[in-house]
């Protein structure tokens, strides 16, 4: 297999000291995992497959099923939803929507993940599926589908129920969903406060007050979950998601998720190594109406590493020898191994970027002869 070093652009200073990491925070709460978002790196975790109740964060789920019909094209922000009264009558955190009076799609969001009404929350289930256990059917595929090995939903709104857990891991993969599959809708996550039916409601993430950086996105609390907090903020382009489950009060679950965030961002920094689709180098082609084969990666290539350690990092590719056509774009031919003061942290499948077909009769015999001199 052919290696080709790869010059990392060191744009980091090379008088700054690299200072040691402390090991992350021992925080009182039942579980918690801080990731990135991007590279999907654990910073700080403890009990992250802990099956807990989730209470209100269930809406997560919801909203991004809600999402998925908006960009679907099967539901419209201004479409009319009647509130049954199972709705009406859904207790906790409530919009305070009327009987089958008719409130907007867009209205509902709101007070879904604004106001964090219940009432709101089982009108969108049912307006979606007809009935809120045929919902929570839909909610259950799309935990399997996007990988939640340890969570069951019964309901829509996080009522309290002994089948319906979820884990601040699975938690953590669900939110970066949301974001990722509708970056613009999740921005309602960061509005602070919505006024419906004459009735003004403050969002319950607090800290939307306390760091401008945070900008969602769920708070739960019932006797059985405690206080609990999904919390994702954006620094120097850089986003985190904190997940915090069974803390005694609303202050700690703020306190100690502000904690995590704050010391992902101190220790760690996120760098796009390389952009999906670039290419990174050139290889031969053997037998091919073309010689020449640019190579890269499927996905972008994100790294998140201790703070000023960037210049430590040594990026390799490592190619398959005696590529012979014809060569289909995507097909695997390789990889991009990135070391961080000698240790693996990163391996990547290399791709070809374009198809390269087969040469032609003479192509196809010089470039015989030419590889038994090989």
């Amino acid at each position: 297999m052919k290696r080709i070093i790869l010059l990392l652009s060191f744009f980091l200073s090379s008088q700054a000291i690299a200072l040691p990491i402390p090991s992350a925070p021992n925080l009182k709460a039942r579980s918690y995992h801080l990731t990135d978002f991007h590279s999907g790196t654990v910073l700080a975790s403890k009990d992250p497959d802990l099956k807990l109740a989730p209470a209100s964060m269930t809406k997560i789920m919801t909203a991004l099923i809600v999402f998925r019909e908006l960009n679907h094209g099967n539901l419209n922000l201004d479409d009319q939803v009647r509130i049954s009264e199972k709705a009406w009558r859904t207790p906790g955190s409530r919009m305070f929507v009327e009987v089958n009076k008719f409130v907007t799609v867009d209205d509902l969001i709101h007070g879904m993940l604004v106001q964090s009404g219940n009432d709101a929350t089982v009108a969108l289930a049912e307006h979606i599926a007809g009935d809120e256990s045929t919902f929570a059917q839909l909610m259950n595929q799309v935990a399997k589908d996007l990988g939640m090995k340890n969570s069951h939903f019964t309901n829509s709104s996080g009522l309290p129920d002994e089948q319906h857990y979820t884990t601040a891991r699975d938690l953590s993969v669900l939110t970066r969903a949301l974001i990722i599959e509708s970056p613009e809708l999740y921005k309602i996550n960061a509005i602070k406060s919505f006024s419906f039916n004459g009735i003004t409601q403050q969002n319950r993430n607090k800290l939307l007050w306390r760091d401008s950086t945070v900008d969602g996105v769920k708070t739960g609390h019932t006797e059985d979950a405690g206080y609990c907090l999904v919390s994702s903020a954006v620094r120097d382009n850089m986003r985190l998601i904190s997940v915090v489950m069974g803390t005694d009060s609303v202050a700690a679950r703020n306190d100690i998720n502000q904690a995590l965030l704050n010391y992902g961002y101190r220790f760690y920094k996120t760098h796009l190594l390389y952009k999906a689709q670039q290419s990174l180098t050139t290889t031969r082609v053997w037998k091919g109406a073309i010689k020449s084969l640019p190579v890269g990666l499927a996905k972008d290539l994100y790294l998140t590493i201790p703070r000023n350690e960037y210049k430590s990092l040594d990026a390799s590719l490592e190619l398959n020898p005696q590529l012979i056509a014809p060569i289909k774009k995507g097909q695997l031919v390789g990889n991009a191994v990135i070391q961080l003061k000698g240790d693996i942290i990163a391996k990547r499948p290399l791709i070809a970027l374009q198809d390269i077909p087969e040469g032609s009769f003479m192509d196809i015999l010089k470039d015989e002869a030419l590889l038994l001199l090989e």
